[in-house]
């Protein structure tokens, strides 16, 4: 079976740091495999928070997580702070991805990365809707030097 393979953004949108806790870990002593996409979704509800929006108002529309995927890199322990950097990028028009990458703040140890889609809801409805065009405007890319002018 072919690997999973998440490739990065060159630059973030977002981060944040998040000290791992005891209940965290798992048997073998290191962050459990369920656990790492609770701690994502705590620095999703940051990196939403930092913009003034809650998982259920990004300009009137709610969030739902579509699929998700991960790689780990390295274990990561009990008290270790990690940095958890989010782009927002592949935009389409009901959701985008959210691409993550944790890392051990002190030395920089990549941990994990991964991809959250998400798709806008509308809960009143209860069906999905478009991405708020303020949201999406907030992620353009950056103009390309070397793109012709018109």
């Amino acid at each position: 079976m072919a690997r999973i393979r998440i490739d990065l953004p060159e630059r973030f949108d977002f981060d944040t740091e998040i000290t791992l806790y005891q209940s965290h870990m798992n048997y073998g002593n290191h962050l459990d495999n369920a656990l790492l996409l609770t701690i994502v979704s705590e620095a999703r509800l940051r990196f939403l928070k930092s913009m003034g929006y809650t998982e259920l108002d990004v300009d009137g529309a709610g969030i739902i997580v579509s699929d998700a995927a991960l790689q780990y890199l390295s274990e990561a322990h009990h008290g270790e702070t990690m940095t958890v950097a989010i782009a927002a990028r592949d935009f389409n028009k009901y959701g985008c991805d959210l691409l993550w990458q944790m890392r051990e703040a002190k030395s920089g140890r990549e941990v994990a990365r991964g991809k959250t889609g998400i798709v806008f809801f509308d809960y009143q409805a209860k069906k999905i809707t478009r991405v708020p065009a303020a949201f999406a405007g907030r992620f353009a890319p950056p103009p390309d030097p070397e793109a012709p002018s018109t």
